[in-house]
């Protein structure tokens, strides 16, 4: 089993001193840094928007997996592009044309993700799953941190794996939401490839050991 792209969620982090964080991430054995934007229309909560990933950008010394959790993705794509992201995703659920989305993000340079959420099928990504770079599977529900991981994820997980494998897709699997020590082999041997972790990460007394550990998982 290879190693596992392991990308901190910034959204669980102490904003009062995001500059510290994103260093702590820099020098950290995190590949990416995720960063939730949330609209307060797709998902019941507001996060952060284009100024902050401008801010994240001018420390950041990893790529940015910008996740929207937002409506009309297409109106701020390119900004969010400006503003330094390297991966976006955007939702099935809050696309009406989802292949034209995806399209944008990449004749725009950048990586294309799609995220479902978690009553969502991943039969949704059938028509689309060649032509993506990411899969991000919501195993809690959007709109906040630190909510309880869905167990049906490893099912969902393993039918997501086939689905790639049966288009000859090269979508990574991202897994979203409660992720911790004790779920991330198991979402692993599932066919995840990319563990995000918030409060996890961020409320350790050492954030840096608790990525190292992700990493080694597997």
């Amino acid at each position: 089993m290879t190693r596992p792209i392991v990308a901190p969620s910034i959204l669980a982090s102490d904003f009062a001193n995001l500059e510290r964080e994103i260093n702590m991430i820099n020098e950290s054995q995190a590949d990416w840094i995720h960063v939730d934007v949330m609209d307060g229309v797709f998902v019941p909560n507001i996060s952060m928007g284009i100024p902050v990933v401008e801010a994240v950008n001018k420390h950041a010394k990893k790529p940015l997996d910008v996740h929207l959790m937002i409506v009309h993705p297409e109106n701020f794509v390119e900004a969010f592009i400006n503003a330094g992201a390297s991966i976006i995703s955007v939702h099935v659920e809050a696309c009406a044309h989802l292949h034209r989305n995806i399209q944008q993000i990449k004749n725009l340079g950048c990586k294309a993700g799609v995220a479902i959420n978690p009553h969502t099928s991943i039969t949704e990504l059938e028509n689309i799953i060649a032509d993506i770079d990411l899969v991000c599977v919501m195993s809690v529900n959007p709109g906040f941190g630190g909510q309880k991981f869905i167990e049906n994820t490893y099912r969902k997980v393993s039918m997501l794996k086939k689905l790639i494998n049966e288009y000859g897709s090269k979508a990574l699997v991202e897994i979203d939401g409660g992720v911790n020590q004790q779920n991330a082999k198991a979402l692993l041997d599932a066919g995840a490839d990319v563990l995000v972790a918030g409060n996890f990460v961020f409320s350790a007394t050492d954030p840096k050991a608790v990525i190292a550990k992700l990493k080694s998982v597997g």
